[in-house]
């Protein structure tokens, strides 16, 4: 019966990807293209990258991972989990402090603590969150109390907690402000890149992955200019 399929249906594959939260909208955005292109399928799944990296430390079948930095990337191909030298950047991300309001934001609201809750990823999970905490110390400004700082599990999550009224200011991506209409983007400033370490994205192929023809050409069409137009028109950089 194979030899009856068109040569594209009867190679069709899947690959599973673990996508940091921030970049989950985009690749949406990618699969469609990437299933006409190739034939192949995704499956995705989302969060933050530290739970992603951990999941995959302790055995998840992912076969690539879309990470929102370049650490642990690196470290899932020190310690055995990635293919070696498979790693690179995808994407550098842009943080924003956003208030979907409208009201002014700047670093002088930030460092006046005028605002009722302050919404940023955990830094210690999310690298949105730890760039999110760079930008407060290089500013001066301590630690928000507790009172008014609301902890998300990642940077779509401190975007929840702003969208929905939880939180009146929040640290989030440039991509999620630019995914919205834009009557509904409400105002944002965007810090000088010099005031936290760059957000360096970092795809690998995953040894689950290793032999996977769908995997190994989703790594190759995040390269391609159709996949990079794509990423820049949503708010990254590209390398």
């Amino acid at each position: 019966m194979l030899a009856f399929l068109p040569l594209g249906v009867a190679m069709a594959g899947e690959a599973r990807v673990a996508v940091a939260a921030n970049f989950r909208m985009v690749v949406d955005e990618l699969q469609p293209i990437f299933a006409e292109r190739t034939g192949h399928n995704l499956v995705i799944s989302s969060g933050s990258t530290g739970k992603l990296f951990a999941q995959i430390a302790n055995g998840a079948p992912f076969d690539i991972i879309l990470a929102a930095d370049d650490l642990r990337p690196a470290r899932l191909e020190a310690d055995g989990h990635a293919v070696a030298g498979s790693s690179f950047t995808y994407a550098v991300g842009r943080l924003v402090l956003w208030d979907p309001t409208g009201e002014n934001v700047s670093a002088d609201r930030l460092a006046q603590g005028a605002f009722r809750r302050l919404a940023i990823a955990n830094p210690d999970l999310a690298p949105y969150g730890a760039a999110a905490r760079d930008v407060m110390t290089a500013l001066g400004v301590e630690e928000a109390p507790g009172k008014k700082l609301a902890l998300g599990e990642n940077v779509a999550q401190a975007f929840a907690f702003v969208h929905t009224g939880n939180a009146d200011l929040g640290f989030v991506a440039l991509s999620q402000v630019l995914a919205m209409p834009e009557a509904a983007r409400g105002d944002y400033w965007t810090p000088p890149q010099s005031l936290y370490r760059p957000i360096k994205q970092d795809a690998a192929l995953l040894s689950f992955g290793e032999d996977n023809a769908a995997a190994l050409a989703f790594m190759e069409f995040l390269k391609s200019d159709e996949a990079a137009a794509v990423i820049k028109r949503s708010g990254y950089e590209v390398p």
